[in-house]
């Protein structure tokens, strides 16, 4: 674990609406690291939030989202990206004033630009995303080490006080994530190409696994489709919200496709050698868990 702790985070009570795999995962780093503070649990009634008390992540379940808000100074709102702006909306009508509200959404556009405005002036909305997660789904499956050396992107509108970027900086690193700011258009960009894209890949080299050899996958099919066995409508969402991205970073896969399917095809040795080189120099340079940007 870094060095970082969460005994200084700038927050005395913290909730996280929506408590799954992210939130909980939140919840429980944030205990493992020392915070001082009240960690308050909001969402449906059920085996999510029964966890996150029973395992001692929250200290408190709300199944009142205004009422749980209402408590917090910083209010982390975890739940599907499609979901995510009504409950932004929803906390913050019922927070108090100068209370902090982010999110953890995998697409920054359609949740950052509706609600650039109409949330109370005295309630401050700053796009989060740490990047982080498991084709798992639950808190259950929550872990505290899931952001150690991972990157969490910010996507402050150009009119936040800057004083509120840093305190969210502050708390997302007390998690042991790396900071970037990014626009909302240039992380749903790059998240295309990095995440979404990838699982689009994935998904469809599962799809195209034929029954007779569903007995005969090993290492490397269980490697590259492993994404694939994530939520199909927690990821329906994502591709829609993020979907002239998608679509740009999935025809730029397909050229590449269709060039190592050319070389093999023609037997063109050379050319096959370079594009695996070229995959290869690239799969080297990317970073990965437990191995921080430069």
């Amino acid at each position: 674990m870094s060095n970082t702790t969460a005994a200084g985070v700038p927050f005395q009570t913290i909730g996280i609406i929506g408590c799954g795999l992210i939130g909980c995962s939140i919840a429980a780093a944030l205990k493992m690291r020392g915070f001082r503070g009240r960690i308050v649990g909001c969402g449906r009634a059920g085996a999510n939030l029964e966890t996150a008390a029973a395992r001692g992540h929250i200290d408190a379940a709300e199944t009142d989202l205004a009422k749980g808000a209402r408590q917090c100074d910083l209010v982390v709102v975890c739940t599907p990206v499609d979901h995510i702006v009504h409950d932004v909306r929803l906390a913050a009508d019922a927070c108090r004033t100068g209370t902090l509200i982010t999110d953890a959404g995998s697409v920054k556009q359609t949740i950052c630009g509706p609600l650039s405005h109409g949330i109370p002036p005295s309630v401050t909305f700053i796009g989060s995303h740490p990047i982080a997660g498991s084709e798992k789904q639950g808190c259950a499956h929550a872990s505290p080490d899931l952001f150690e050396n991972r990157v969490c992107v910010v996507a402050p509108d150009p009119a936040t006080p800057r004083h509120e970027v840093d305190r969210l900086g502050a708390f997302w690193r007390s998690l042991g994530l790396a900071v970037v700011e990014m626009s909302p258009e240039d992380h749903d960009r790059a998240l295309a190409q990095t995440s979404h894209v990838p699982h689009v890949v994935a998904a469809a080299l599962a799809a195209s696994l034929t029954a007779q050899n569903q007995g005969l996958t090993a290492g490397g099919f269980q490697d590259t489709t492993r994404i694939a066995a994530g939520d199909p409508e927690l990821w329906t969402a994502i591709l829609l919200a993020n979907a002239e991205a998608v679509a740009d970073g999935a025809r730029g896969f397909s050229e590449c496709l269709a060039a190592l399917v050319r070389a093999v095809e023609t037997r063109d040795k050379r050319a096959l050698v370079e594009l695996l080189r070229s995959a290869k120099t690239n799969r080297d340079a990317a970073t990965f868990r437990n191995e921080p940007p430069a």
